[in-house]
């Protein structure tokens, strides 16, 4: 699983020029699914974004979390952050999950942020969409629950 984390102080996605989901203060989460995920990489990705500390504190260090902030979540799925770059001029596919896993992994994926009292949005899966953000700071962190990078 990799994921895009952008620190933002607003962002929205829309489909078909429609809001699907919008937050204020918080993270938007570009999440990627490889063909070999699990419920382990799953819960290894909620734990170290909903964890990691890069909000500021009272003396401005980034020393606070997503929770501490009580800030929010905007999920959206992005397979292409598994493209294979390497060769030739046309990225592969090969590594991203089958539609099937990867809707189901996603799904599960935003309803673990909730269950965990994330107050959290999403795009829409498969769907074109328009993603609008104001980073903050600007802060961008890439993860990868396999460790590659």
């Amino acid at each position: 699983m990799r994921a895009v984390i952008q620190r933002v102080s607003r962002a929205q996605v829309e489909v078909d020029s429609m809001v699907t989901g919008a937050i204020a203060t918080g993270l938007v989460v570009l999440l990627s699914i490889h063909r070999d995920d699990t419920e382990k990489d799953l819960l290894w990705m909620v734990e170290k974004i909903q964890h990691l500390r890069i909000f500021d504190d009272d003396q401005g260090f980034m020393n606070c979390s997503v929770l501490e902030i009580k800030g929010q979540l905007l999920i959206v799925s992005q397979f292409t952050l598994h493209g294979d770059c390497r060769k030739g001029r046309r990225p592969s596919w090969t590594a991203a999950a089958p539609p099937d896993l990867a809707h189901q992994l996603y799904d599960d994926f935003i309803a673990t942020c909730r269950q965990r009292g994330i107050p959290t949005q999403a795009g829409v899966f498969q769907a074109m969409m328009e993603v609008s953000l104001t980073n903050s700071g600007p802060v961008t962190i890439l993860l990868d629950s396999h460790k590659t990078f």
